[in-house]
């Protein structure tokens, strides 16, 4: 980012640490009911409720028996071309070009970009966050290269130490005979440490990270104007926060290995703006959060969910590396990506238009009784777990999915050492989102087996 650093780093703003966006959402909707989002397709997908409620799944299988992508002319994000299809979505995330990521078009969830009339009532700048996932060639190559080398295979046997030290020490410290929430002890706990790592960040401010992740992956929370000063106000002390340790990084004498000091020395990112610098935060920060995080909860409910394939885990830690790809087939932590039609475009006999919005749902592709047999069901020796689609596919295929897929492994592998058996003893809360798919509570007590 262009800026002049001083001779001595600055102190770290003040940052607030709440409320937090679920419940700032949920008082919102409280006192205004009327803001509820209305659905009324049968077959639309942005409704929060039946991820919250766990029910999405009859939908997607009727939507699915009826063809791999449907037109949705009614929702409160607008109208849409919903893809359900595995195959579907492989081919349009093949097609770059014509099926943009740009920011500029929209970028990368349901989110409508906000009208001139609505830009003019907020009074505000348009307010949107450039980020290489949101971005179509040649922008996103230079972008994407600036932190791809922390993620290849050498740079994830250079991290298994400190990740399976971290995870173990982590483990070792959890109670037993008593009833715990598994996301906030281990799920949260083991992924704002890992981002910590990446980004340099202080330790003891590691949880802010997953505060801001909450706050900028909610779309429900992006549609409601009266909480847009209070959402931007915490992204923008995000971007003060990073902004200090920017201007730090520019005077080690060495650079260092960590992804600031690696945009600082990329000539595609250290020219960002600073919409720019905060939107590539918000997509680590979401991205490393929520993959790992709710894949992690994600697992333990599904190993409590169906016991033949926690006794297939406990007796053969052989089948991990597989139920890695499996647990991420079933979780499939961000349900959706966007792109926007380019040109005219006829995919397995529809026509999209110019300007038409596709909503990809990579939760239904994942569960698509075609390709993964009996999807619902957990299975760790899955012989095509691999071809899940949870990262996505294509030149936006997640650039963090080897250290998400090592981070399980990890998890898994220091459980079975330990002989850990997770039962769920307690309250189940999920997500109650359209965009991230994941779990808020879920408590447990921990066992041998």
């Amino acid at each position: 980012m262009a800026t002049v650093a001083p001779p001595t780093p600055q102190a770290r703003p003040e940052v607030r640490t709440s409320p937090t966006a679920y419940k700032a959402l949920t008082e919102h909707f409280k006192q205004h009911p009327e803001d509820v989002p209305v659905h009324t397709h049968k077959w639309d997908l942005s409704r929060s409720d039946i991820y919250f409620e766990d029910k999405w799944q009859p939908i997607v299988a009727e939507m699915q028996k009826a063809g791999p992508l449907h037109y949705i002319d009614d929702s409160p994000f607008g109208p849409y071309w919903s893809v359900v299809g595995h195959k579907a979505i492989q081919h349009i995330e093949a097609l770059p070009e014509t099926f943009s990521s740009s920011w500029e078009h929209g970028g990368i969830t349901i989110l409508d970009r906000l009208s001139d009339e609505e830009v003019a009532e907020t009074g505000a700048d348009r307010r949107e966050l450039p980020m290489f996932i949101a971005m179509d060639r040649p922008q996103h190559t230079g972008q994407r290269r600036t932190v791809a080398p922390k993620f290849t295979p050498s740079g994830m046997k250079e991290m298994e130490p400190e990740i399976r030290k971290r995870t173990g020490e982590l483990l070792d410290t959890l109670p037993r005979g008593e009833v715990f929430d598994w996301v906030d002890k281990v799920s949260i706990e083991l992924t704002t440490g890992m981002l910590a790592i990446l980004f340099g960040f202080p330790w003891e401010d590691r949880r802010l990270l997953t505060f801001w992740s909450d706050w900028a992956g909610d779309t429900e929370l992006a549609t409601v104007r009266e909480l847009d000063e209070m959402r931007w106000g915490f992204l923008h002390e995000m971007a003060a926060y990073f902004q200090t340790l920017w201007i730090e990084r520019t005077q080690d004498k060495e650079p260092g290995n960590d992804l600031i000091s690696m945009m600082i020395h990329s000539e595609a990112m250290n020219q960002m703006r600073p919409e720019e610098f905060m939107g590539n935060l918000i997509l680590l920060i979401v991205g490393g959060n929520d993959t790992t995080r709710n894949s992690m909860s994600g697992f333990v409910h599904a190993l409590d969910k169906f016991p033949d394939q926690r006794k297939a885990f406990e007796q053969d830690p052989d089948v991990i590396p597989n139920a890695v790809q499996e647990m991420l087939r079933m979780q499939t932590p961000l349900a959706h990506m966007r792109r926007t039609c380019t040109e005219d475009s006829e995919v397995f006999g529809k026509t999209i238009k110019k300007g038409e919005k596709v909503i990809m749902w990579y939760l239904a592709a994942n569960h698509e009784e075609e390709i993964f047999p009996d999807p619902h069901t957990l299975d760790l020796n899955r012989d095509n777990a691999k071809r899940h689609i949870a990262f996505g596919y294509g030149i936006h295929r997640c650039v963090g999915a080897r250290l998400a897929e090592l981070q399980l492994r990890i998890l898994l592998e220091e459980m079975h050492k330990r002989r850990m058996r997770v039962h769920v003893a307690g309250d189940v809360e999920r997500v109650r989102a359209n965009f991230v798919h994941g779990f808020r509570k879920l408590e447990v007590e921990i066992t041998e087996f």
